[in-house]
């Protein structure tokens, strides 16, 4: 006991030291909050950890409101009963300690994993949180949703890299994501998802920000709901698959542009877009080989983008994980030209994220 103490207590230092550098995106807000903030389930820890995500959007069902973000930052991977306080900032935010004054929601409802979203619902507690649907840099969103397309400007704020934008990589990918089954403990276990957005950055986001709104720069509606990455990558669920899981409602206002020219980690496209006939192309191809293509142990994404060298040529984007050994990758499938992205791990927790000492984890 005296051991676990002591290695609590350490943890709780630790995070403390960390809280000293905190951001807009991490701080305690005046109540009623903005989202695009640190937050997450106040039973997210183990013995010496304590792990926090984003409280992403507002959105209402059945006339209440309720905060989108993702399962595994609301719902603890599948493990959270109803009812259970979110609070704002998250544990990690708190040098691994919350009171009831932090909580801003609770627990409701949440996907399971393994059905092509990673989203999860907490129903506000009245007056806590910002009743239009403020996101902290962007503004009240589009109450309207968009679909992603390949090279479309987007932008986020999230708890840990806070406002960026980036442009679109590849759309309809499908991707296999490393969760863990605790906060930092527990058994790792990997699930695959289908047709997912993909930004394809190292600057976009990184773990903590998890359950942040991806909208469009250009119009501000929400386009992806972030839930993993790598060193160079984001990953979201189409918004248009959480919406129709979840059954919900965007609150937000008139579409508007967001100033990405000058956020950090802005990122100007030089792609045209696809017409609909390479999109069709791209993606034909994609369609009759990925599976295929996925017997390759290294290979962990598979989608459709826009050729680097030839602007306006579709692409079959082909992921593959840094430091394993793969199989000869075809320089064209069915005509259509094949470009590989070498990056880490896929993961649900802790991707891109400058070190930091073991008692505290951001997803």
């Amino acid at each position: 006991k005296i051991v676990k103490k002591r290695i609590l207590f350490v943890a709780t230092i630790l995070c403390a030291s960390l809280a000293l550098g905190q951001t807009t995106f991490q701080v305690r807000q005046t109540r009623p909050i903005q989202l695009g903030t640190s937050g997450g389930n106040v039973n997210d820890a183990s013995r010496s950890f304590c792990c926090s995500g984003t409280l992403g959007s507002l959105v209402t069902k059945g006339g209440v409101q309720y905060i989108l973000s993702n399962n595994h930052v609301l719902a603890r991977s599948d493990s959270a009963t109803v009812g259970e306080a979110i609070s704002q900032p998250g544990l990690i935010d708190s040098s691994c300690r919350v009171t009831s004054a932090d909580t801003v929601a609770n627990f409701s409802q949440a996907i399971k994993l393994g059905n092509n979203v990673d989203a999860a619902l907490a129903q506000v507690v009245s007056g806590d949180v910002s009743s239009n649907g403020a996101i902290l840099s962007v503004g009240v969103p589009a109450s309207t949703t968009a679909t992603p397309t390949v090279s479309r400007g987007v932008a986020k704020a999230g708890r840990t890299t806070g406002f960026t934008c980036g442009t679109i990589g590849s759309v309809s990918t499908n991707v296999s994501v490393q969760y863990q089954a605790g906060c930092n403990s527990g058994k790792k276990f990997t699930i695959s998802y289908t047709n997912q957005v993909v930004i394809n950055s190292s600057t976009f986001s990184a773990g903590g920000d998890s359950g942040s709104l991806i909208v469009t720069s250009d119009t501000a509606q929400p386009v992806a709901l972030l839930f993993a990455g790598s060193s160079t990558t984001t990953i979201g669920n189409p918004i248009g698959d959480v919406v129709k899981a979840l059954g919900i409602t965007f609150v937000g206002g008139a579409t508007h542009s967001l100033s990405c020219t000058a956020a950090a980690g802005a990122i100007g496209s030089k792609g045209k877009g696809l017409s609909e006939g390479e999109l069709h192309r791209a993606l034909t191809a994609k369609e009759g080989h990925w599976q295929e293509l996925f017997n390759d142990a290294a290979i962990q994404g598979v989608g459709v983008g826009e050729h680097p060298d030839f602007p306006g040529e579709g692409a079959v984007i082909i992921y593959v994980e840094q430091g394993r050994a793969h199989g000869p990758i075809p320089a064209e499938i069915d005509g259509v030209k094949t470009v590989v992205v070498v990056t880490d791990r896929f993961r649900a927790t802790g991707w891109n994220e400058p070190t930091q000492p073991a008692s505290c984890s951001s997803k």
